[in-house]
């Protein structure tokens, strides 16, 4: 299926889908988001049962402000598709969608540790690379992005996020 059709096919179900540069996506609201993805998986002729990745963005300031992107992929069609989800600044949830991709338990967990959202339903949305006890996220665009000043041919350079503000 030519990405053109794919994304005449998505919009029978989701009003805000962009075809552009061969590629297909679909914003869709967060209380809608499992049932789009199980048609997306069960529909014979799209097939796409492979979560490829899962991740974020981070828009400070804007509405909203975080993005969550799921890449999906056909193998048997050899067709692919984006669906993003936009959350609030001060509430930053979604379903978890493990029950449909088990992949996604690793997404989501690297995500919550990263960017701070939290995938309601998820088995053990524990962090999975930084230490339990760190606090803040840091792919957020706020979070410093740390360092210590470093010693070079009798200089200081500070870290990078502390650079020119003096």
């Amino acid at each position: 299926m030519r990405p053109e059709e794919l994304a005449a096919r998505l919009a029978e179900r989701v009003p805000d889908v962009l075809q552009a540069r061969g590629e297909v996506t679909a914003v869709v609201e967060r209380d809608r988001l499992l049932d789009l993805l199980a048609w997306l998986r069960d529909e014979p002729d799209l097939s796409l049962r492979f979560l490829s990745s899962l991740t974020a963005t981070d828009h400070p300031g804007a509405h909203p402000r975080v993005w969550v992107v799921y890449e999906l992929r056909s193998i048997e069609h050899h067709h692919r598709v984006r669906v993003k989800v936009g959350l609030p600044e001060g509430d930053l949830r979604v379903a978890s969608v493990t029950g449909l991709f088990p992949t996604a338990d690793w997404h989501e967990r690297e995500t919550y540790d990263f960017f701070g959202v939290v995938f309601e339903g998820h088995p053990n949305l524990t962090r999975i690379l930084l230490p339990d006890d760190w606090e803040g996220h840091p792919l957020r665009k706020d979070e410093e992005l740390g360092g210590v000043d470093t010693r070079y041919h009798g200089a200081t350079v500070p870290p990078i996020d502390r650079r020119g503000m003096a």
